[in-house]
């Protein structure tokens, strides 16, 4: 089996996520890494002196009783699961949070999303409303096998000012378990709290400045003696699984990153067009994303947050009976509305999202086969992801159209598939392979909406690399 360096080094494969193709390609953008397995309390130690632009990152010390990627899988499940707590405010980054969460649920973690709100619920920063499983209050008295902490602004501040919050991760860090923090959350939460004291720390670039000189480090992930850090949303897949194999080892981690599309075995181009034509509108583009019961969080809250990024309106609608959702890995959405409520209104484009039993719901809601139709015969927009493209094959959306799907269901599709490229537009239809190519799928819909300068700014807010043309 492979080692996650495997999949992380673009020497040895390339990738379907950008970042991750980058990461050994220079020390100011992306230094490679390799976490490999060992006997717990082993110490790992670094490969070279420290410097400003390293040329590797620094290994790290793991949390005591690692699983060893050698462990058979009976073995790795008979043990207790490793405790995960992730805690969300008010103005907490959306895809840094769900990425996180939804990643280490995969590997079988028992993750705990706490708010350090005085409620449950809270709107991250691109508007998003999430809804935690408990207090952060509650969590006081665990052990935690990682506290990974998300990023965000004013999200990072509310984690800092949470006196419950800094009293666990300081003590997580005194007892020698892993914790990390991403995006701002490093600069902003941790610093402040004295927990980057002598450890090479990496941040959003926009708080770099923040971080002690001597021990900055210019790089999309830094392990250093139990702590993980990493630079935003666009680098949260290379963050979550250098947990997940922090925490249950090389094999695992391998095995999430490739159901996660993160990694692919050849060349796959960021897009293919067909039958080009301009979507350019007079106003602010609508856009509706229905969701369900069992919808694909990652590509929920990754297509939300990149579109209202580029100021795009994007209108969230269950078609459920509540607007509270729970999504496929356990996380609890909340909708801007319900979808008879939304109905009401005109969409530009009408974006489904995947997630296997999500798509089924969504395939059964009346209201939702009318738009599609009525947006069809409009000449508006319309696309999918994942299993989704099934429901516009089903519906008769896809005839005469290229598309592409999850690999799990484009034998299904009896129209003319594009495999091995991650986003599919054939005139006024859009589709993608899901999860972490819904990155791309979103930046090519702001680049076919207001040009590839917009797409690329906003790809640079999210630390995600993106062609210059």
């Amino acid at each position: 089996m492979e080692s996650l360096s495997s999949i992380l080094s673009p020497t040895a494969v390339k990738f379907s996520y950008p970042m991750l193709a980058s990461m050994a390609a220079s020390a100011a953008t992306a230094p490679s890494f390799s976490l490999t397995s060992m006997a717990p309390g082993q110490r790992r130690t670094a490969t070279s002196k420290h410097s400003a632009k390293p040329t590797k990152t620094l290994s790290a010390t793991t949390a005591t009783n690692p699983v060893s990627s050698t462990t058979s899988t009976s073995t790795a499940t008979s043990l207790p699961p490793k405790k995960v707590l992730v805690p969300i405010g008010l103005g907490t980054e959306e895809m840094e949070a769900v990425i996180i969460i939804d990643v280490l649920r995969r590997a079988g973690a028992d993750v705990t999303v706490a708010s350090v709100e005085p409620q449950l619920q809270i709107e991250a920063s691109c508007g998003t409303k999430l809804v935690a499983d408990t207090s952060i209050s509650s969590c006081s008295d665990q052990i935690f096998d990682l506290v990974a902490l998300p990023g965000g602004m004013p999200g990072s501040v509310r984690l800092r000012d949470c006196a419950a919050l800094q009293k666990i991760t300081s003590k997580q860090a005194g007892e020698r378990r892993l914790y990390g923090a991403i995006c701002a959350a490093p600069a902003v939460t941790l610093l402040p709290w004295g927990l980057l004291r002598r450890r090479q720390t990496t941040c959003h670039p926009a708080f770099m400045h923040k971080l002690p000189t001597f021990w900055a480090v210019k790089s999309n992930i830094q392990v250093s003696e139990g702590l993980t850090t990493s630079r935003g949303p666009g680098t949260s897949y290379v963050f979550a699984l250098c947990l997940v194999e922090q925490l249950f080892g090389e094999s695992v981690a391998k095995g999430i990153g490739e159901s996660l599309l993160v990694c692919l075995d050849d060349d796959n181009s960021r897009k293919e067009e067909f039958n080009k034509v301009e979507w350019s509108f007079d106003h602010i583009p609508r856009v509706l994303i229905p969701v369900a019961n069992g919808s694909e969080e990652i590509e929920v809250v990754t297509i939300v947050d990149i579109l209202r990024r580029a100021k795009v309106d994007v209108v969230v609608a269950s078609v459920e009976k509540s607007v509270q959702i729970l999504a496929s890995q356990g996380t609890k959405i909340i909708a801007d509305k319900l979808i008879g409520v939304a109905a009401e209104f005109t969409y530009d484009l009408i974006i489904l999202p995947g997630g296997t039993a999500g798509a089924e719901r969504l395939n059964k809601s009346r209201i939702l086969k009318n738009l599609l139709k009525e947006q069809e015969l409009a000449g508006r927009i319309y696309g999918a992801v994942c299993s989704s493209p099934g429901i516009l094959h089903r519906q008769g959306l896809l005839k005469g159209k290229k598309a592409t799907a999850h690999p799990s269901i484009l034998s299904k599709l009896t129209n003319e598939v594009v495999n091995g490229t991650k986003v599919v537009i054939d005139g006024k239809v859009i589709t993608s392979r899901g999860l972490s190519t819904v990155t791309d799928f979103a930046l090519v819909i702001v680049s076919k909406l207001f040009g590839h300068a917009r797409a690329r700014s906003v790809a640079e807010g999210l630390v995600y690399e993106y062609p210059r043309s």
